[in-house]
């Protein structure tokens, strides 16, 4: 079986994505055209992937979707194993069309902040291959569904160039900012910092 492309993908899915979309895109001011700068955030406590545009007259939430399976709990990825879901600022590095969970992102997990703070002797302990993806079961990814996966990955399709930022976050900070305490580190409050000051800018209304 040929595998898919990214553009085998695109012309299976775009225009069933684009119907669904459409309605949300133009109040958002755009013209039946894919945003060209998206944010991506998830709320581990909420189950949330929020989907933000970025343009000249600010950000504003485009759509989110309820994460369709949850492993570990609150707190940032420490080791390979885990089942953590890893907390802080991030990129997607590419968009896989071969994914086992149909179609996936995959972030820079672990980033030079990650790295920064491991007390592991290699940084292969630290595990890898954390994305965003379709289907209903995880171990320390995001997953958010199939119909989801197609909307997010079209909208990064047209993003990638510019960079897409992710921001996973244990809770939703401008609702609630109280600092979980975890376990067995002691930078959560330096971490959830950073998070809470990514977070502020966004609008969530």
């Amino acid at each position: 079986m040929d595998k898919e492309t990214v553009e085998t993908i695109l012309n299976k899915i775009e225009n069933k994505v684009s119907e669904r979309l459409g309605m949300r895109i133009g109040t958002i001011g755009y013209k039946m055209e894919f945003p060209k700068e998206i944010i991506l955030v998830a709320f581990k406590e909420e189950k949330i992937l929020q989907v933000y545009t970025k343009d000249d007259s600010g950000i504003k939430l485009l759509k989110e979707y309820p994460f369709t399976a949850y492993s570990g709990k609150l707190g940032p990825k420490l080791r390979d194993g885990d089942r953590q879901i890893p907390e802080g600022i991030y990129k997607i590095e590419y968009l896989n069309p071969n994914s086992s969970y149909y179609l996936s992102l995959k972030l820079n997990y672990p980033n030079e902040y990650d790295k920064a703070k491991t007390k592991l002797s290699s940084i292969d302990e630290m595990g890898k291959d954390i994305f965003i993806h379709g289907k209903a079961s995880t171990i320390g990814c995001i997953p958010i569904g199939d119909e989801a996966i197609e909307e997010v990955f079209v909208l990064a399709n047209y993003a990638i160039s510019k960079g897409i930022k992710v921001i996973i976050s244990p809770r939703d900070f401008r609702k609630d900012d109280g600092i979980p305490e975890i376990e067995n580190i002691d930078w959560e409050e330096e971490l959830y910092t950073l998070i809470k000051d990514e977070l502020n800018t966004l609008s969530y209304k």
